[in-house]
């Protein structure tokens, strides 16, 4: 066919002015691509013609898609403070600064200033935790599910973990507790029903094959109606008595209580810590509004065990996130809780987000329909299942606009509204003040 032979040859395509100054192998790369496209699209008869400048500007566009960051900094008007779509907790930029040097210097991760010689990267959120908690001991890995795996392959390979039928969960991205106990080693000694556990049942589970105790919070469900549980409290009482681990997964950990009676059935971490218990674990980047972690607290003896599994290599966290974690926990330790952007989002009274939400309204009412409203939303993340909180959101209507063409003409600009009885919300529990400026300015150009 003629087209084929009009095909430009990629050795001298790529030699074009518009690509110079860009990386060679790349262009090279996509003009492979883009030119065998080309031929298969004559070959199938698709095209008539051949454009080099289309060709051209493919090229440029595709390289641009490749080097662009992929992550971007979004405006969140969900409501949800710890979205896990959205990257759960924020950071502080105070906290991430003083991380910035720490990363950017070499730095005592590893190494005992006072006695000159190799140290252990766990130190430095030890002390904390220990001042913080009163636990004995405590290790950091990547995340809360990494703990899970890690204690019970640790203490429970090919013997029995008592859960009770009611906490057998499965959160986000398929992760099953039944399975994960099963690759790590340990034997599921399934108790009770679904809908109600009696300490009897802890206590008949027990044998000479019964290593643990375990407790899982139930992140994202509750039981409610004729229903009812065992405290860990209880679980601890009998676990010491008959000299085994009891140990309570607890997802999302908070450290303070929480307002809007959030701590109702979620006992903070602190108070978990007046039952002696063996082993906690909870996320760093949940209600604790940290980095993304998990953190194990306990006895020094079961801590000490867990170093010594070969596993702790593959699932330690590095010098960043520990920098990270060490801050928001002295940030506890102080009392500084204004420093933990997702208590901040939290704590903040319904009378400061309405007149943020006004304020917004007054500047752009001459553009949209919109109204101050009251409403409600959810913390997120697993951390308090189906338990709302007051809230306060702008409704947004334009012209003969339908509210999900409205959402995505948001979302295509970074806004992540959502949508509520055929209207466009913008919640601002998790509207951050320093975005209020940029969220007017860009609601006021999207129809100029």
């Amino acid at each position: 066919m003629i087209l084929l032979k009009s095909i430009p040859k990629v050795d001298k395509f790529i030699t074009h002015e518009a690509f110079e100054g860009l990386s060679k192998t790349l262009v090279t790369k996509i003009s492979k691509e883009v030119i065998e496209n080309l031929r298969n699209n004559i070959l199938n008869e698709t095209i008539k013609e051949i454009n080099e400048q289309s060709l051209i500007s493919e090229v440029l566009q595709n390289y641009e898609n490749l080097i662009s960051p992929s992550l971007k900094s979004i405006i969140n008007a969900t409501g949800i403070i710890v979205h896990t779509n959205l990257g759960r907790s924020l950071l502080d930029e105070n906290s991430l600064k003083k991380t910035i040097q720490i990363a950017t210097t070499y730095n005592n991760l590893e190494y005992d200033l006072n006695e000159g010689k190799r140290g252990e990267r766990y130190a430095h959120i030890t002390k904390t935790l220990k001042a913080l908690t009163n636990c004995e001991d405590a290790i950091v890995v990547n995340n809360n599910a990494s703990a899970v795996f890690l204690i019970l392959n640790t203490f429970c390979k090919n013997k029995e973990v008592v859960v009770s039928r009611g906490e057998l969960v499965e959160i986000g991205g398929s992760f099953r507790v039944p399975e994960v106990m099963a690759q790590s080693g340990a034997i599921l000694k399934e108790i009770g029903t679904t809908n109600k556990t009696h300490l009897r049942d802890y206590e008949n589970a027990i044998n000479e094959k019964t290593s643990m105790l375990m407790k899982v919070h139930k992140s994202n469900y509750s039981i409610e109606g004729f229903s009812s549980e065992v405290s860990f409290e209880e679980i601890v009482e009998v676990a010491q008595k008959n000299n085994i681990i009891d140990y309570y997964d607890m997802g999302s950990g908070h450290m303070i209580d929480l307002p809007y009676n959030l701590n109702k059935n979620e006992p903070s971490i602190l108070e978990i810590m007046k039952y002696n218990p063996s082993l906690l674990s909870f996320s760093g980047d949940k209600l604790l509004g940290s980095v993304q972690a998990g953190i194990i607290i306990g006895k020094k003896e079961l801590i000490e065990k867990i170093k010594k599994n070969q596993l702790l290599r593959m699932l330690r966290v590095d010098k960043i996130t520990l920098a990270l974690l060490e801050d928001t926990l002295n940030s506890y330790l102080k009392n500084d809780l204004e420093q933990i952007p997702t208590l901040k989002m939290l704590f903040a009274s319904t009378e400061t987000l309405e007149q943020r939400a006004t304020k917004l309204k007054e500047k752009i009412e001459d553009i949209y329909s919109c109204e101050v409203i009251r409403t409600s939303t959810m913390v997120g993340g697993g951390t308090t299942p189906n338990k709302k909180i007051p809230s306060i959101a702008l409704s947004l209507e334009y012209k003969n606009y339908k509210p999900n063409q409205l959402e995505k003409l948001l979302r295509k600009n970074l806004i992540i509204s959502r949508i509520e009885n055929e209207k466009v919300l913008l919640d601002f529990r998790t509207i951050q003040e320093n975005e209020l400026k940029k969220l007017e300015n860009i609601l006021k150009g999207l129809f100029n």
